[in-house]
């Protein structure tokens, strides 16, 4: 029988679901014409774009903040995936389905689109997080540059830029809240949860300078760390009788379409992803091509970064037509690591040294 306790949870996730409800067709009955724009702000939203836009690009800017953006992103990633695992959070989609508290089997009607039917548990939610945590090291990293670069007598327009930046930075989590909610694949508590976890995990990263000098043997400990850490606490809680994944069949029973669900929504893809790019990351900052290009005489020069960065975006934008073979889990997940992996790779050491070894002519020649 159900303690006193457990059963006031209950009523309080009932309260909190049924009103999201009310929410999400409220968004969705009102705001329907403004579905490309909300689904573009959940794209923008999307923890994979930090890896294939954001970081590409600030890592050729400025490699301090595009180092610390991958770190951000990983482990408030890795946060984000516990306490799914923790918080057992149900998706609205879903919900309305296999909850008993609407009389008469009368569930609300929610409308589904393509990027609704994410398999993992719901709260917090990962858009939201990864969202927060890497707009948040952006803004922070302009204002320092700004202010850097500014005169102590422009008070006024430091005050003007500090909130500028910041009413960007919470327009964006507002709209990637929004449109995630629209979707309903996420009630409002839990985008909520998202953008406060991702604010705080970027916050202590301001004050973890040794990212930035962490050597080869400190980004394999940390990746084995947390690799380790997820599988044993996913096979503690087997042990136990509690199925971790217990999500992934009640997405593929009630989303709408099956062509709808992938497999790279589920947790372990999310987290051999991030695995692979903070192992990727920590080869690439070590290889001697990095050393050679980044850190010699074409790594201050603007036409240099710039091109790195122009020839990073184009290149990763190509990887989206590499597409893995979803028959095999266990081989998805293999070719997943070695995907991300090559993503940094690509963005830190091969690219630019490709292009230093192209500049190279051109400075003899001027010499």
């Amino acid at each position: 029988m159900p303690s006193p306790q457990m059963n006031c949870l209950s009523f309080k996730m009932d309260f909190l679901h049924r009103n999201g409800v009310l929410v999400i067709q409220h968004l969705q009955k009102d705001y329907r014409a403004y579905y490309n724009f909300l689904n573009f702000m959940s794209n923008v939203g999307d923890p994979r774009n930090i890896f294939s836009i954001y970081f590409p690009l600030w890592f050729q800017l400025n490699q301090t903040v595009g180092t610390k953006m991958i770190w951000v992103a990983v482990i408030g990633d890795w946060f984000n995936l516990i306490f799914k695992w923790i918080l057992f959070g149900h998706r609205p989609y879903w919900w309305v389905q296999e909850t008993q508290i609407y009389p008469n089997h009368s569930s609300p009607c929610l409308e589904q689109f393509p990027t609704t039917c994410e398999t993992g548990p719901g709260s917090p939610s990962g858009h939201a997080m990864g969202s927060s945590c890497v707009w948040y090291v952006m803004v922070t990293a302009a204002l320092s540059h700004t202010i850097s670069q500014m005169d102590k007598s422009f008070i006024t327009l430091h005050r003007l830029t500090w909130s500028f930046l910041w009413s960007l930075f919470w327009l964006i989590q507002i709209s990637v809240c929004i449109s995630r909610v629209f979707i309903a694949t996420h009630f409002p508590h839990q985008v909520i949860l998202g953008v406060i976890g991702g604010v705080l995990v970027a916050e202590v990263f301001e004050y973890t300078p040794g990212i930035q000098t962490a050597s080869l043997s400190a980004y394999l400990k940390t990746n084995l760390f947390l690799f380790l850490f997820a599988l044993g606490f996913y096979l503690l809680l087997r042990l136990l009788d509690i199925d971790l994944l217990w999500s992934v069949p009640v997405a593929k029973k009630w989303c709408a379409n099956p062509d709808w669900i992938h497999i790279d929504t589920t947790p372990f893809a999310g987290l051999v992803r991030n695995l692979g790019v903070l192992f990727g990351l920590g080869f690439a900052i070590h290889s001697e091509m990095f050393l050679r290009s980044c850190r010699g005489e074409n790594g201050y020069r603007l036409s240099f970064r710039l091109l790195c960065a122009l020839a990073s975006l184009t290149t990763l934008q190509l990887y989206h037509f590499i597409k893995i073979p979803t028959d095999t889990e266990y081989l998805f997940y293999v070719l997943s690591f070695c995907k991300s992996a090559s993503i940094p790779l690509t963005v830190v050491a091969l690219i630019p040294y490709c292009i230093h070894m192209l500049m190279k002519p051109n400075a003899k020649k001027l010499n």
